[in-house]
């Protein structure tokens, strides 16, 4: 089955270049192109793409206003943000509003084949310890006034949560995969997979990605200091 794609990149080359390279793929079919977020949000909604991959850094509309956008429409692409920097302060944003993850701009074409299987098939591009230290560098040195107007996940709502499911919320956010939250839980993997699937309906996540986020947002870590 093939994976379709929209590519969003306020620079031709880019963009084409990207295109041009996924398309050697034979899983891959790259069903337009956009050179802003606003392009990117009217061509999936008439495409329906699987997968976008979006620039972060767009006039006009950017690529987390547009994400913001896609996440609440009926069908929902996923999303894989590119940046030029690894610790951009927009990828936060980004993969809060609503993406699966991130690529650099400079990735390898093996890589960028491999990231949009892994989130075509559902799945966060990022490992939660990778999202951990990105999430902590600017949840430590950024307000909530400081970030854009968007649902946060508040205390309250992970009152939904039993504490088996709060406990591994906590692993998660602190980094650990799912062989390594059963080892600590002392339960086995297809449990804790279970767990992250009811902790992600409760919460309305997607992916692990945004659990990592609610954890820092609703305090159920603390940046540099744990729970």
């Amino acid at each position: 089955m093939s994976v379709t794609i929209v590519v969003a990149d306020d620079h031709e080359i880019v963009r084409s270049g990207y295109a041009a390279l996924l398309g050697t793929q034979p899983d891959f079919t790259v069903v337009g192109t956009a050179a802003d977020g606003s392009e990117a949000v009217r061509l999936c909604a008439e495409l329906d793409p699987d997968v976008v991959l979006m620039d972060v850094r767009m006039p006009g509309m950017d690529g987390i206003e547009a994400t913001e956008r896609l996440r609440a429409a009926e069908r929902t692409p996923r999303v894989l943000i590119l940046t030029t920097f690894e610790l951009d302060e927009y990828v936060y944003d980004a993969l809060a509003a609503g993406a699966s993850g991130f690529l650099l701009k400079d990735v390898t074409a093996e890589r960028l084949f491999e990231a949009v299987r892994i989130v075509a098939a559902g799945d966060a591009l990022l490992a939660p310890g990778v999202t951990r230290r990105l999430i902590e560098e600017f949840a430590r040195s950024r307000s909530q006034s400081q970030s854009r107007n968007r649902a946060r996940t508040t205390p309250s709502a992970l009152g939904a949560l039993t504490p088996r499911e709060t406990e591994v919320l906590r692993a998660m956010a602190e980094g650990l995969s799912n062989p390594e939250i059963a080892a600590l839980l002392v339960v086995s993997e297809e449990t804790v997979k279970t767990h992250v699937s009811r902790i992600l309906g409760k919460l309305g996540l997607r992916d692990r990605t945004q659990a990592v986020i609610a954890a820092y947002e609703s305090g159920l870590i603390v940046p540099g200091g744990g729970t």
